[in-house]
């Protein structure tokens, strides 16, 4: 017996340095019970592709509605976002019978989701009717504003609680095994959701997004069972509640906190403003069929991937998260230069490369960022009370810089394009090309300014080396991969 123990601890190693995110987990937070707190990722990118994407095709095409009108509907969840701040801080502060924090925010996010989806497509479907139409526009209101401000209420809270539950040195490989979660969401639920409306009927309309309503649900109630333990200090009337006020006030006086804020919010524009733009660029200008353009969210997705990989290896070698961070603005501006110059030499390879580059820059960015904004809230005890305010901070940043860029970038398209196209800007721009060009190049403007910010971060930000001292010393294996 004593023979065969060596031989059984060898192949427990083993099994643990082939295991993917398995240094995520800690004693406490086992990595079955960190892969099912994800869950709550998972549902929160199901609800961004249909929202964002699926929902976009079908009010447009199949149910005629105009396209200003879908995308100020679209635009609703966004009005939401920049109370995220706040609604981590009251997670943080919030005094609960039961002795939780986090639980009852993700609960009522999870219901306000819920409600969203359950009424969304009656009330889309009575936009068909011209008489009923003020009726559904304001109904539809209603469910894109619920269903947003739950998406942003489980994910501010839930990133708070992975926040809470795991050590320091533990969290960079969480954020990226929380950002694998999203993308993998975003990935199945997409060609599942397009596969099922794939042959419209108002029937299936309501079948697929009430499906998606349970779906949410029973995924949030999973990802939040046992997760959170009880505590007599949260319900206690006498524990110190700070007003949002003051804690924003001792958060904004961090020093570099500013300025960490604004260079998420920079990136995040920078990244997001050809979102909309890549398929439609490579089916206009390059003139590709749809399953070659569909392929670039393919490349983007895979890019992604890649970031999560190469931010956990970095992550965990001790490389500050800000630096990584700063690498995936280098790859944005390189895949931008290969987009702009896909059109001049006619080369799809270019662009599928320059789709793939920009996912990996990405996912560095914001694995990087998310670490240090994580990493600062928590780094020591008197900032335990910020935690939620920080992670919302970066996540209003964030998602409204993201949606407002998405918004320009779509119009300034528009009106250069037309411009260019009308021989505005003489023969030789009189192209569509022309304004995406216009595009990347801001994008490419935004991502140097954005260097210029973040180069006094790196290595000064409380929290941004999220791995511990020893971390530098262990040998890199397959478990910094994603599956």
């Amino acid at each position: 017996m004593a023979a065969r123990m060596p031989l059984a601890q060898r192949w427990s190693r083993v099994a643990l340095t082939w295991l993917p995110f398995a240094d995520a987990a800690s004693a406490d937070v086992t990595l079955p019970r960190l892969l099912r707190l994800s869950l709550f990722q998972v549902s929160v990118g199901m609800m961004t592709v249909l929202l964002n994407g699926t929902l976009n095709r079908v009010l447009i095409v199949e149910l005629g509605i105009h396209a200003w009108l879908v995308s100020l509907m679209i635009a609703i969840p966004l009005l939401a976002a920049p109370f995220r701040a706040l609604i981590g801080h009251r997670s943080d502060v919030h005094r609960s019978v039961l002795g939780w924090r986090r639980v009852p925010f993700i609960w009522f996010g999870t219901l306000m989701q819920f409600g969203g989806l359950a009424i969304m497509p009656f009330a889309l479907l009575l936009m068909r009717d011209p008489h009923l139409f003020p009726v559904g526009l304001s109904a539809s209101a209603l469910a894109f504003l619920l269903a947003g401000t739950g998406m942003h209420t489980t994910q501010t809270a839930g990133l708070a609680l992975v926040g809470d539950l795991l050590p320091e040195d533990r969290r960079a490989r969480a954020v990226a095994l929380l950002y694998l979660a999203l993308l993998a969401g975003m990935m199945v639920c997409s060609t599942i959701l397009g596969g099922l409306l794939n042959h419209f009927t108002p029937t299936r309309l309501v079948q697929v997004i009430q499906a998606c309503a349970v779906l949410t649900f029973v995924l949030n109630v999973v990802a939040l069972w046992k997760q959170e333990a009880r505590s007599e200090a949260i319900a206690s009337p006498q524990t110190p509640r700070p007003a949002f006020a003051v804690v924003w006030q001792r958060y904004a006086a961090q020093p570099l906190t500013m300025r960490l804020l604004a260079t998420v919010g920079l990136g995040a524009a920078a990244f997001a403003m050809q979102d909309p733009l890549l398929e439609p660029y490579g089916g206009q200008v390059l003139h590709l069929s749809v399953g070659a353009t569909t392929s670039l969210s393919g490349a983007w997705a895979l890019g992604a991937l890649a970031g999560f990989a190469l931010s956990a290896r970095w992550l965990g070698g001790g490389i500050d998260a800000l630096r990584i961070a700063g690498y995936g603005v280098v790859l944005g501006i390189a895949a931008f230069l290969l987009v702009i110059f896909a059109a001049p030499l006619q080369s799809p390879l270019a662009l599928g490369l320059g789709a793939l580059v920009i996912g990996a820059g990405a996912g560095l960015f914001s694995v990087g960022t998310l670490t240090a904004a994580m990493g600062q809230a928590g780094s020591d005890a008197a900032s335990a009370d910020m935690a939620g305010l920080a992670l919302g901070a970066w996540g209003a940043v964030q998602t409204t810089a993201a949606g407002l860029a998405i918004a320009f970038g779509g119009v300034l398209r528009d009106l250069v394009s037309t411009f260019a196209v009308s021989d505005g800007l003489g023969l030789t721009l009189a192209h569509h090309a022309t304004g995406y060009g216009v595009i990347y190049a801001i994008e490419i403007a935004l991502l140097l300014v954005t260097l210029v910010l973040m180069g006094p971060l790196v290595g000064r930000l409380a929290g941004s080396r999220a791995a511990s001292s020893t971390a530098g010393a262990r040998r890199f294996g397959l478990t910094e991969f994603p599956t």
